[in-house]
């Protein structure tokens, strides 16, 4: 029982994090509601985030130390944040995250050109995939060009070649700082969001500011929701420690299922036909995404190993003889 729970709460977990991102809109789009613009919101939670993950995981500050990746980071984070946020709050929320979910084409492209990774031809089919179930949601006779129909779409695309970023750089990083925690890793991102969106909220003009008497309703969602998104990483983190990220990939595209599924009974937005058939093109370009990468990943075997036995099975069979090979001299003594 306990190892089918051992094999079991990483899938859970992943899912569980999926959830939340599936969910976040919702409060996001309470907070403008109130007043709150959406650059505002990014930064008041993203800040909540990082604070709560400091005084959570302080002992881990040490291993941190300065390199310009840290900010290159911050800033894609930044850019996630808010096309995210701002896009969630202001369009509508299957379209947005479909073209926030392109992540296949941009990942693609920036490990090319930062990570130095081969740009294969399965990658360049499976961006053009991506790219074309874009196409095919965002194109219509009456707009002409196939491109995001307002701010809030192009903010979900910015937000997703920035999420693409933060992930190629996540991997630079863990290779340049191997002695930096995780945690810390997440504090950058939200701490470098929170700085950003304070930055570009100065240019976004404000509206009716919230009441004296939903003062203290806006602090608790967005306090709240900076301790579940911080806490959500940690837990989405520690599931991935424990899954293939192929496997990972996939898990994680549950989160468009109840994106869709929130939006239909809060917003009361149901995606066309176009929405369908642009976002099944986009989850199919992740999913071989992921067993492209499974198939590139799985260790050759060995021509040396008999009888095909893995290293584990090969050293207890060794591990058996050579208690055989014991025993008998014991025997014979």
């Amino acid at each position: 029982m306990n190892r089918r729970f051992d094999n079991t709460w990483p899938t859970l977990a992943i899912m569980v994090g999926a959830s939340v991102w599936g969910l976040v809109w919702y409060p996001l789009r309470m907070l403008a509601a109130m007043g709150l613009t959406g650059t505002v919101a990014s930064a008041t939670t993203s800040g909540a985030a990082c604070l709560f993950m400091l005084a959570w995981r302080r002992r881990s500050i040490r291993t941190v130390s300065w390199h310009w990746l840290l900010v290159a980071l911050g800033l894609a984070a930044g850019v996630t944040s808010i096309g995210f946020t701002w896009g969630a709050i202001h369009g509508q929320v299957m379209r947005v995250l479909l073209l926030f979910y392109l992540t296949p084409a941009w990942t693609a492209l920036f490990s090319h050109f930062i990570l130095r990774d081969r740009l294969t031809a399965a990658d360049a089919a499976l961006s053009l995939l991506s790219l074309a179930g874009a196409v095919t949601m965002l194109w219509s006779p009456e707009l002409g060009l196939p491109l995001p129909a307002d701010l809030a779409e192009w903010a979900g695309l910015m937000g997703g070649m920035g999420f693409a970023m933060s992930n190629v750089l996540v991997v630079k990083i863990t290779r340049t700082l191997p002695a930096m925690k995780p945690e810390m890793r997440t504090a950058v991102i939200f701490g470098g969001s929170a700085l950003v969106a304070s930055v570009v909220s100065l240019f976004e003009p404000m509206p009716t500011p919230p009441a004296a008497s939903q003062l203290g309703m806006v602090a608790f969602i967005v306090i709240g929701l900076g301790v579940v998104l911080a806490t959500n990483n940690m837990i989405v983190q520690m599931g991935l420690a424990r899954v293939p990220a192929n496997r990972a990939s996939i898990i994680m595209l549950f989160e468009l299922v109840v994106t869709a599924l929130s939006a239909w009974l809060f917003a009361g937005e149901v995606p066309g036909a176009r929405e369908w058939a642009g976002g099944a093109c986009i989850v199919l370009a992740c999913l071989l995404s992921a067993w492209v990468h499974r198939r590139m990943t799985v260790p050759a075997p060995d021509p040396a190993a008999s009888n095909d036995l893995p290293d584990d099975a090969s050293n207890d069979v060794a591990a058996n003889v050579s208690a055989s090979k014991k025993k008998s001299r014991r025997a014979m003594v």
